[in-house]
């Protein structure tokens, strides 16, 4: 039994946080159907209840209804278990967030964020090895690589802002930023960032993990029912993490207002209009962006700032 009253509370604002970020995973995929209809000249899901505002339910139905089948030559126990994980990790990732009130708060929590998404990556190349099947591993291979090399980008261009303002803290980030957001402070550091982001979340034109025109479905081929249906949730939850990140990092801080909404909503929106308007390039081209283009340039900006500062 927990019976400090703060721990209590923190537990229970962490379930609170873990229900609205699934009820959020639901409701951004019909956002990011309709955009994609928008841009199609369609209407997208329209059938389902009130301008389709039931189609998440229905398809989550769906998919959990379906019938759990395992391929024969799989390594069961590690093909049931890691979707499990990797949900878990992605969820857990919400816990490094500055949420004001809860004993999650302590000065090193993007410490903990980095060493969660360093540690996901063992989790995708056993999913893809799991499966026994060709393509499957492929698509693990290649998700480890691709997030490998962008994830010490986006370490160097947290460390641009580490030097900034000499604060490690996330909890600090509103307060630096009352007066110019870092996002206009330095746009440079804004854009990298994004791209780095739209690559560690194996979206397009980066989406190589589960290329379906030579992949079929990459890593999680194999994958059906509620699998599957796992393996979708942790990667929206995922992206949304990243929107909700990149606003606390260059537009003010975590101050849970309607501003910041509406801000993480825009960021949303530009990954889903980035789907839109790029076509998937060649898996060398994205390597050889990351270690030609990104990690110089954000090894220059961080240099830069610590010769601005000292």
């Amino acid at each position: 039994m927990v019976s400090n009253p703060l721990v209590m509370l923190s537990l229970v604002y962490y379930l609170i946080v873990l229900v609205g970020v699934l009820v959020r995973v639901s409701f951004y995929t019909l956002y990011e159907r309709k955009i994609l209809g928008s841009g199609h000249l369609r209407k997208g899901p329209n059938i389902v209840g009130l301008w389709g505002i039931l189609q998440p339910f229905s398809d989550a139905i769906k998919l959990f209804n379906k019938e759990f089948i395992a391929p024969f030559k799989s390594n069961q126990l590690i093909y049931f278990i890691r979707p499990i994980l990797i949900l878990r990790i992605r969820l857990l990732a919400w816990t490094t967030l500055p949420y004001p009130g809860v004993i999650f708060n302590f000065p090193y929590l993007i410490l903990v964020f980095f060493m969660l998404t360093a540690g996901s990556v063992y989790l995708y190349l056993g999913s893809g090895w799991a499966s026994n099947s060709s393509y499957s591993v492929i698509g693990s291979l290649r998700c480890v690589a691709q997030r490998i090399s962008y994830e010490v980008s986006i370490a160097f261009l947290f460390m641009v802002r580490i030097f900034l303002y000499s604060e490690i803290d996330l909890f600090n980030y509103r307060a630096h930023q009352s007066s110019v957001w870092l996002g206009f402070l330095l746009p440079p550091v804004a854009v990298v960032w994004f791209i780095s982001s739209l690559a560690e979340t194996n979206r397009r034109p980066f989406d190589f993990a589960e290329g379906e025109s030579e992949l079929v479905s990459g890593f999680n081929l194999e994958y059906g029912s509620i699998s599957f249906a796992l393996l979708f949730i942790a990667e929206y939850a995922r992206i949304i993490f990243i929107s909700v990140i990149t606003v606390t990092i260059f537009s003010g801080g975590l101050n849970q207002t309607l501003s910041m909404f509406l801000l993480v909503l825009f960021m949303i929106y530009l990954f889903v209009w980035v789907r839109i308007s790029y076509p998937r390039t060649r898996y060398d081209k994205l390597i050889r962006l990351s270690w030609i283009v990104i990690l110089p340039s954000s090894l220059l900006l961080l240099i830069f700032c610590v010769r601005v500062v000292l």
